[in-house]
């Protein structure tokens, strides 16, 4: 990488990497036309691309994939956890090939394209890992032009200026505007996502959407329960208006003490009413910050689909799917906070459960989607609870 000042743009490039600094990775450009500023993120996962690039908890975040095949069995209509993609856009090894899989719709690139994502090949995404590694995730802009034509010091003023992720609430941006009953459970081959029962006698559980993964909802439909989707910015009266069973607490982008602003006294209001709550990566950061925890910025956070976890109960390891760049900090976790769960990767917290409260929550996906299913036991766990 060199300096943006004294680059020239390489014959055939037509997409680049530029970062704050002024430095600079040319490649192939995809997807879509133009540019994006965000964090420069890296996932792990050799599978759910197309998962990964919708959802909502890459807002704001550009994703080096560290697998080189991406895009190579095209998209579909199923493999989805939001409407629309929430990452800007994604960086990867080799050129995006011809689809190869009996479910495709479209391929990749042309989705990306259609879905006003930008993609960048041709780069070496493991180089690009080890400097994440080494120095933390930056904030870069992405751009495609088929002309190849950049102003490369305009761009990185551009990444110069953006503000970063720390601080941004992103939350409110992604949410689900208005409630909704959600009904589909878990996808099978050949069934697709079949209808779950939302009869009055299931347990009824109030899910706020803070960027919720779709398949977070179904995991809890297929552990028995009743789901209502309120948006992030649901007040307590709003909440106890539907007479929950229990709450849910969602996964979604952005700093948890920015999001914290409105969502931690809504929390604490549930706790003093002893309204069971389980939480999901934000939502576990949340219900950290409304014991009165702090929460910290991760040097470059945790993203993949083969995080080991330990669980402190009985030493057993979980092998998680994660995706979160802040963490709950263990030290300043009060005496009823007890933590669950420990990353054997770098010894970061990844579970608490209230002692004086029915109220837990994980720093990891047990939802999957993608990633192993070693932690879906949660959903039951937590809706079995709420018949008690």
């Amino acid at each position: 990488m060199a300096d943006a000042k004294s680059l020239t743009v390489p014959k055939g490039a037509t997409g680049v990497l530029v970062f704050a600094d002024g430095s600079a990775v040319f490649g192939r450009g995809f997807g879509a036309v133009g540019e994006a500023v965000g964090e420069l993120c890296f996932n792990t996962s050799i599978t759910g691309y197309q998962e990964i690039m919708t959802d909502p908890s890459y807002a704001g975040q550009i994703i080096n994939f560290t697998f080189p095949h991406i895009g190579n069995v095209g998209t579909n209509l199923d493999d989805v956890e939001a409407d629309s993609p929430h990452a800007l856009g994604c960086i990867v090894r080799q050129d995006v090939t011809e689809p190869s899989n009996f479910r495709n719709v479209e391929p990749f690139d042309q989705w990306m394209r259609e879905k006003g994502r930008i993609g960048l090949a041709g780069v070496d995404t493991r180089a690009l890992t080890r400097m994440i590694r080494m120095k933390g995730a930056p904030n870069v802009v992405i751009a495609h032009d088929p002309e190849g034509r950049f102003d490369l010091a305009a761009l990185a003023e551009k990444a110069a200026g953006w503000p970063g992720l720390e601080g941004m609430d992103l939350a409110i941006e992604v949410t689900g505007k208005e409630s909704r009953l959600w009904k589909d459970g878990v996808w099978r081959l050949g069934f697709g996502y079949g209808l779950g029962e939302a009869g009055d006698e299931r347990p009824h559980v109030v899910a706020i959407d803070y960027g919720a993964k779709n398949n977070i909802f179904r995991n809890l439909v297929k552990a028995g329960a009743r789901v209502t989707v309120l948006p992030a910015t649901a007040t307590f009266e709003q909440i106890m208006e539907q007479k929950p069973d229990g709450l849910f607490l969602s996964n979604g982008p952005g700093d948890p003490a920015a999001t914290g602003d409105y969502a931690v006294p809504v929390i604490k209001q549930a706790l003093e009413a002893e309204v069971p709550i389980f939480g999901i990566c934000l939502g576990h950061q949340l219900l950290g910050l409304a014991v009165g925890a702090k929460t910290v910025k991760m040097h470059q956070g945790h993203r993949g689909a083969n995080h080991p976890v330990k669980r402190l109960s009985d030493g057993l390891v979980e092998i998680t799917s994660m995706n979160h760049g802040f963490a709950v900090d263990t030290d300043t976790l009060p005496a009823n906070a007890k933590p669950t769960h420990v990353s054997l990767f770098d010894g970061s917290n990844c579970g608490i459960e209230l002692t004086d409260r029915k109220a837990f929550s994980v720093q990891y996906h047990p939802e999957a989607s993608p990633g192993p299913q070693d932690s879906f036991y949660l959903f039951q766990r937590f809706v079995e609870g709420l018949k008690a």
